[in-house]
């Protein structure tokens, strides 16, 4: 009798799933297929702050992608990418996404330091928060969909 492995390579929803689950049990999770799975629910980043429904999106060996559902953002707020409607998390430059890494672990905090810091620049004008920088007057474009069928 052999034993069975986990493939390192391979995406493992299951493993999301149960990731998601334990550490922000409000988000459910839909649209599960062999390597993707949609998770959706509610985040107070703090009580004075909207309520924000937000959808993650993870995609196996691309990058997971995150949206705002509600409340709509303004037009063209800061680290956003506006073909795809996502928020700009990190930098490929500074963060390799891979399909054995935790959306649970890596994507959700950034998720929610990246609300904090867009309801700071809401009132500011400024982005406050970690960025890298990009060519000047160039639109943000999330590179996974010039390169996927999704």
């Amino acid at each position: 009798m052999g034993m069975k492995f986990f493939n390192k390579h391979k995406p493992n929803v299951s493993a999301q799933i149960g990731a998601m689950k334990s550490k922000y049990p409000q988000f459910k999770a839909k649209h599960l297929s062999n390597d993707t799975v949609t998770f959706i629910g509610d985040l107070m980043i703090k009580p004075e702050l909207p309520i924000y429904s937000v959808s993650v999106e993870y995609r196996g060996t691309l990058s997971p992608r995150v949206r705002v559902i509600e409340p709509k953002l303004v037009e063209n707020p800061p680290h956003f990418y506006k073909n795809t409607e996502c928020l700009c998390l990190y930098h490929s430059d500074d963060f390799k996404w891979d399909c054995r890494k935790l959306v649970a672990k890596e994507i959700m905090s950034w998720t929610i330091a990246w609300l904090y810091f867009y309801e700071a620049w809401l009132q500011t004008g400024k982005w406050l928060g970690p960025e890298s920088h990009h060519t000047p007057n160039t639109i943000k474009e999330d590179k996974d969909e010039q390169n996927s069928s999704i």
